[in-house]
């Protein structure tokens, strides 16, 4: 056989250079997402707020603002977590940006 010196590359991991630094960049960010239920209903949740922050709090004034109920669910992993009833993604988006509690660039709203 006839060697072409091809050299194969080897696997990338883009997030090698942040797990050196401790981190890979997701804590840094809200995330606003949506999850289908059954039929028409869906969920709505926010997690990666800080842990100094009162989930309880938020939770009653987003309850308020939007007429809708909602709870705080508790995760080893990922921390709080506020599930919503219904897609109140943008709406949940504008009410952190405008409390003060996030800048707009560090909401990420995901789903559809």
């Amino acid at each position: 056989m006839v060697e072409l010196g091809i050299q194969i590359p080897t696997t990338f991991d883009p997030f090698a250079e942040a797990e050196e630094f401790g981190r890979t960049g997701t804590k840094d960010y809200v995330h606003i997402r949506i999850q289908q239920r059954n039929g028409r209903k869906s969920l709505t949740t926010v997690e990666g707020l800080k842990q100094e922050l009162s989930s309880d709090k938020i939770l009653k004034s987003l309850k308020k603002e939007f007429c809708c109920n909602g709870n705080v669910v508790h995760d080893k992993e990922l921390g709080k977590i506020i599930q919503l009833q219904g897609d109140q993604r943008k709406k949940v988006a504008h009410f952190l940006v405008n409390a003060g509690i996030v800048k707009k660039e560090q909401i990420k709203i995901h789903g559809f």
